[in-house]
């Protein structure tokens, strides 16, 4: 396989630690999205991705897939060990739902494309534009902090979809500055997954074109 990310991308970090967990072997390509104009804007990777997005995933056959959730389930389904989805349908439906107030609700206001729309088409100061930053991040993680327990992990005893999507998150807000105090309970899953091989070995920092 064939991991187009970037190391920033929130979206890129999920797949590289799904994959790390999973023990499936991959080549990563960077598709830089800050140099010489957004790499993900090419020719060359918009006809991999039309929508320009980072990570896109290239399968043995040449098939490329996108959209960060779609693949993480796709790879659950295709390499079922260990599993990101719990085995009951009530369970599927919990981690569905918390992953999503993270890839759903949080991520996308805050992206790149949006802070970069917010500071040049809009004219956001910087401030302005770190405010609106941590504002989505608290309002999503007081949402998400109510619903969790204390198992050490968003749902169960172990990594799920939900803490895939947390953890790149966190990595945001603690890059932003946001308080964490509040949230005792994310910060404890946080620091429970990065001590987990998986979920260090997919840190920006541990990446080939971390800069």
């Amino acid at each position: 396989m064939k991991l187009y990310d970037y190391w920033r991308s929130s979206a890129s970090y999920r797949l590289r630690i799904a994959l790390n967990l999973k023990n499936i072997p991959y080549e990563h390509i960077c598709v830089h999205l800050v140099k010489g104009g957004g790499q993900q804007h090419s020719a060359d990777y918009k006809a991999k991705n039309p929508q320009g997005f980072v990570p896109a995933l290239e399968l043995e056959d040449g098939t490329i897939l996108t959209q960060s959730m779609a693949i993480l389930e796709y790879l659950d389904e295709t390499h079922p060990t260990p599993a990101l989805l719990p085995s009951d349908a009530l369970g599927r439906a919990e981690v569905r739902s918390l992953a999503q107030v993270i890839a759903s609700d949080i991520h996308p206001v805050n992206n790149l494309r949006i802070l970069k729309y917010l500071a040049g088409e809009l004219g956001v100061a910087d401030e302005q534009k770190m405010t609106w930053y941590r504002h989505w991040i608290t309002k999503g993680f007081e949402a998400l902090e109510a619903r969790l327990g204390n198992t050490g992990f968003c749902y169960g005893d172990s990594p799920t979809l939900a803490d895939i999507c947390l953890i790149p998150q966190v990595y945001n807000a603690h890059r932003f500055n946001v308080d964490m105090t509040p949230f005792p309970k994310i910060s404890a899953i946080n620091e429970n997954c990065l001590k987990i091989e998986a979920f260090d070995k997919a840190v920006p920092e541990n990446q080939p074109d971390a800069e």
